[in-house]
C-alpha cells in the first residue's frame, strides 16, 4: 500500500503547470496547440471528465509480448493544461518495451506485479540499469532513451507516470524499421547489414527499401 501512496503522490509532484483557473478540460472541438487543448466551457464539464477507465485490463500485446496503454491528454480530458500523464504496461513472459524517449517529461514506473529488468541511457553513454520487483519504483530523465522487460517467470505489470500531460513517445525500432526512411540511410548511420534493415522494415512495414543515398552528395553536404 505504501509504494501505491508515495506513486501517487509523486504523479502529482510531476506536474509544473501553474493554472490560473481550477481546471481546463480539454475542447476536442477545438484544435490542439502548442500549450495543449483548449478549455471547455465549466457549464460543460462533468465529473467524468476527470475519470479514465482505460487502464482497468491489459491490452493486446504486441509484437514485442508487451503491451502499452497510456492516458494522455488526446484520451483523458480532465489532464489537460495538468502537466501529468499515466499509463499501463503489462508484459507477457520475456516481454519488452523497447528503448524509446519521452521528448518533453521525465518518468517514473512503479512495479505491480512480477521482476522487470529497467534501464536508460545518459548523454554520455552510461547505463544504468536496475531489476526492479513488486513495489520498486525508479525515474527516467526527460528525453533519455529508456527500457524495460520482463526478466520474471510470470506476466508482469506496471504503472507509469510522466510530468507532462503530451510527453511524446518515440520508439527506437518504429522510428528506424517502420518510418519511410531509407535502407541506404540506415546502413550508413548504423553500420548495420542492409538485409537486416530490409527484413525489420518487412516486420514493422517500413517502406524506403529501394532508395538510394548518393554519397558524393551526402560528402558535400554542410552542417
Amino acid at each position: 500500500m505504501i509504494p501505491t501512496i508515495f506513486f501517487i503522490f509523486s504523479l502529482l509532484s510531476l506536474s509544473h503547470a501553474s493554472l490560473v483557473v481550477d481546471f481546463c478540460v480539454a475542447d476536442y472541438t477545438a484544435p490542439n496547440g502548442p500549450t495543449g487543448y483548449s478549455c471547455k466551457s465549466p457549464k460543460d464539464v462533468t465529473v467524468d471528465d476527470f475519470v479514465f477507465h482505460g487502464l482497468n485490463t491489459s491490452g493486446t500485446l504486441n509484437i514485442f509480448n508487451s503491451s502499452v496503454s497510456l492516458a494522455f491528454d488526446s484520451q483523458f480530458p480532465g489532464l489537460n493544461g495538468l502537466g501529468i500523464t499515466i499509463g499501463r504496461l503489462d508484459f507477457g513472459v520475456g516481454g519488452v518495451i523497447p528503448l524509446h524517449t519521452h521528448p518533453r517529461a521525465s518518468q517514473q514506473i512503479v512495479v505491480i506485479e512480477g521482476t522487470i529488468l529497467a534501464g536508460f541511457v545518459s548523454t554520455e553513454n552510461v547505463a544504468y540499469i536496475k531489476t526492479l520487483n513488486k513495489g520498486d519504483v525508479m525515474v527516467f530523465p526527460q528525453g533519455l532513451l529508456h527500457f524495460q522487460i520482463n526478466v520474471g517467470d510470470s506476466n508482469a505489470l506496471a504503472f507509469v507516470a510522466l510530468g507532462s500531460s503530451n510527453p511524446g513517445i518515440q520508439t527506437l525500432d518504429l522510428a528506424l524499421f517502420k518510418s519511410d526512411i531509407s535502407t541506404s540511410i540506415i546502413t550508413a548511420t548504423t553500420l548495420l547489414d542492409a538485409a537486416i534493415v530490409n527484413k525489420l522494415k518487412g516486420v514493422f512495414g517500413g517502406s524506403g527499401l529501394n532508395y538510394v543515398v548518393d554519397h558524393e552528395s551526402v560528402r558535400n553536404l554542410e552542417y
